[in-house]
């Protein structure tokens, strides 16, 4: 049954390989579990019902992702946009977590609209390549700003904004240590390095007494703080187009930059460039989100941590199978994830920065037109902190020096149109 459903050996592999592929993929992306729930608590959220949602939208989304695309493709809360979350439209913008909630089931909605239509790769292929990337970079900045604060190593300032921490505290002492850890772990290719780290250091911290043991195993909490909780009248009652379009257009890019990567290294791109089963794959990421919406957890979307999977030989939606069965069991967990302290998800969030932050190396460095809206775009994005108005920002500084440069051409139809509606924007507030 499973290889007439996966079509295992036309993909060269097999139910052992797709296994171990399975956990390998779990192992590297399981602190989400733990991280999800502390930034969305500070939302407001019960963190308890974040953990529930976060294990159950992320089974759904990889199942279906499995069942209904057949790609060895991960999804789950996403890094970034879950901070954007919080400290973007919650805390900075002061609008409640239903609202938010509602803007990401939104997003979702839009985002399946368009794959059903097919205009996705139109609207795609309108951003430049340098403001995609800036996009993915300011986003890795964002969370290393915000890793650095909940690690206690910089704190505000009333006269730099920000500056240096008390480094001689337990919590920023082994939150360093826990980084070096991810980062010496991943060098010599040891699966879960993240995962590792958290728990490396939530044991340590909690044996020097600098965090509470909540214990490991138990029932899993209830749902009902944060199911069917959104606000769907809230965003299109307070005007919160840009909030939408941000949770839309970085869950579109990140979704496709993922499955390139993942594709690639896969081998499932065809001879002609196309990824087969495109569309499957975008109508199973929009419905991820749309469900994790109502369990109540931000944009569900890909991993890249999926890669770690297909380098273990996965090829099919099987490892997805094995994924979401391992996210599940993980419901019984919510006592170690009670456990775990920011100072302990600090390091995965500052790793996840550095990697995201790799975007700026694909920018073109020899033309001003392309990287100063890009480098406008990354560093605005953790100075205001807001995706939103970093993503503003690039696309009116994109449009405007293109057009005195007399580069014109290179200006989208899309672009343009937004860049205006942009500076609309920022004119009337």
């Amino acid at each position: 049954m499973l290889e007439r459903y996966f079509q295992l050996q036309a993909n060269g592999t097999t139910v052992r390989i797709e296994i171990v592929a399975g956990c390998t993929t779990f192992l590297t992306m399981a602190y989400i579990m733990f991280v999800n729930p502390l930034i969305l608590g500070d939302a407001g959220m019960d963190r308890g019902a974040v953990f529930v949602a976060t294990c159950i939208g992320t089974a759904i989304g990889t199942l279906i992702m499995g069942l209904y695309a057949n790609y060895p493709l991960a999804l789950a809360p996403g890094m970034g946009l879950n901070a954007y979350f919080t400290y973007g439209v919650v805390k900075g913008m002061h609008y409640s977590w239903e609202i938010a909630l509602g803007a990401v089931l939104i997003s979702g909605v839009l985002f399946l609209l368009l794959s059903l239509v097919h205009l996705r790769e139109w609207i795609v292929d309108a951003i430049p390549q340098s403001l995609k990337m800036a996009i993915s970079a300011g986003i890795g900045l964002f969370l290393g700003i915000i890793a650095l604060k909940n690690a206690g190593m910089i704190v505000g300032s009333p006269d730099t904004l920000v500056q240096l921490g008390d480094m001689k505290a337990p919590s920023a002492i082994l939150a360093a240590i826990g980084f070096i850890l991810i980062v010496a772990l991943d060098a010599r290719r040891v699966p879960g390095a993240i995962i590792i780290s958290v728990l490396a250091v939530t044991a340590a911290g909690v044996g020097l007494g600098v965090s509470p043991f909540g214990g490991i195993v138990s029932a899993p909490p209830s749902l009902a703080p944060t199911f069917m909780k959104l606000d769907l009248a809230g965003p299109l009652n307070t005007g919160l187009i840009t909030i939408v379009f941000a949770f839309f257009f970085v869950d579109l890019f990140d979704n496709t930059g993922t499955l390139v990567g993942v594709a690639h290294r896969a081998g499932l791109i065809g001879k002609d460039g196309k990824i087969p089963r495109l569309n499957r794959v975008f109508i199973a990421d929009s419905t991820a989100t749309i469900c994790g919406a109502f369990l109540g957890t931000s944009t569900v979307t890909s991993y890249i941590e999926s890669a770690a999977g297909v380098r273990a030989g996965g090829r099919t939606g099987l490892v997805g199978v094995v994924v979401a069965a391992l996210f599940l069991l993980s419901l019984f967990l919510s006592p170690l994830a009670g456990t775990v302290a920011a100072y302990a998800t600090a390091p995965a969030l500052l790793y996840v920065a550095c990697l995201m932050a790799r975007g700026l190396t694909e920018i073109d460095w020899e033309d001003p037109t392309e990287y100063a809206p890009a480098v406008v775009t990354a560093i605005t994005m953790p100075l205001t902190f807001s995706i939103a108005t970093g993503i503003a920002f690039g696309f009116v500084t994109y449009a405007a020096v293109k057009l005195l440069a007399g580069k014109t051409a290179e200006i989208s139809p899309a672009l343009a149109i937004l860049a205006i509606l942009f500076l609309i924007k920022f004119a009337v507030l």
